[in-house]
């Protein structure tokens, strides 16, 4: 089981640095705009086929790479736009959106799945353990920038407190949008690359991304903190790698088959939302009771007239 463990761990750093764009744009809206957004099982596909047609037509891989991104800044504003100017729900909008997208992908791609087999994408050159860690930490680093300007602490306070934020002025529908787009942009940036990583686009391959983007999010935080921005998107980073670590060594369990894939995802979600509750009640608990202790076993004062 240990070799095998080892055998495997090139493999899934390498699953977790092309996962880990999809997981900064789930941050995005998860923590910074505190916005359930299910686009992103939508956006992830629509990423994945703009990029497997263009390739297959001969485009640049990296155009096609930006084509993605494009697409996705698309979906997220369309979702920004039903929740701000239709007032839709959030999680309803996202729902809506993502509904919508499997029908724009079937168009997009023409058939349920393209092959790239045969085809020069960005990793045919380059390795993904070599292109992949100088990728991410740019646009990591080109996040973290972004948020310390005016426009992203505008963003950052609407997911605070939008009440304070627009009496203060800022239009707090255009930052939401902003937010949408850039976290959909990512998530399907992230699509383009894993489709020309894995050689096919398929209709369903975004399925359940929102809780892998989840578990990469919740897993750094709790493993690594998150007080400052630059700490934040680190830990989603290395969240999104560890997560794939864990769900290596799930599948080295015997009883366990490849297509548990999504319910170890959710197991571990569960686990990762449930233990800090957990841990803090247990806490408290122990605070109470030392508390209980020490005034219990401390002795009245003369001069209160008790007995010491």
């Amino acid at each position: 089981m240990m070799g095998s463990l080892i055998e495997s761990l090139p493999g899934s750093i390498e699953l977790g640095l092309l996962y880990a764009l999809m997981a900064l744009g789930v941050y995005i809206t998860f923590r910074i705009l505190d916005f359930p957004d299910l686009t992103v099982d939508g956006s992830f596909a629509t990423g994945g086929g703009i990029a497997a047609i263009l390739i297959s037509h001969g485009a640049s891989p990296w155009l096609a790479c930006l084509a993605a991104l494009g697409g996705g800044l698309v979906a997220g504003a369309c979702t920004g736009l039903l929740h701000t100017k239709g007032k839709i729900n959030g999680l309803l909008s996202g729902i809506l959106m993502m509904i919508a997208l499997y029908s724009v992908n079937m168009r997009i791609m023409g058939k349920p799945n393209v092959s790239l087999l045969g085809v020069d994408t960005i990793f045919t050159v380059v390795h993904p353990l070599v292109l992949m860690p100088i990728l991410v930490i740019l646009v990591k680093l080109l996040l973290d920038g972004f948020l310390h300007t005016d426009m992203g602490m505008a963003l950052r306070a609407t997911g605070d407190n939008s009440r304070m934020i627009r009496s203060l002025g800022a239009n707090t529908d255009n930052t939401t949008i902003l937010g949408l787009s850039l976290s959909n942009g990512l998530v399907a940036l992230s699509g383009a690359l894993i489709t020309q990583q894995s050689g096919f686009a398929d209709i369903s391959m975004g399925i359940g991304m929102i809780v892998i983007g989840l578990a990469s999010v919740i897993i750094g935080e709790a493993i690594f903190g998150a007080p400052t921005v630059f700490r934040a998107t680190l830990a989603v980073l290395l969240g999104s790698i560890i997560y794939r670590i864990v769900i290596a060594i799930a599948l080295q369990v015997e009883w366990l088959d490849a297509s548990d894939l999504k319910l170890i995802t959710a197991v571990i979600v569960i686990i990762a939302l449930v233990l800090p509750s957990v841990q803090r009640t247990w806490r408290q608990k122990n605070l109470a009771k030392k508390r209980s202790a020490y005034f219990a076993g401390t002795p009245t004062d003369h001069k209160t007239g008790g007995d010491r």
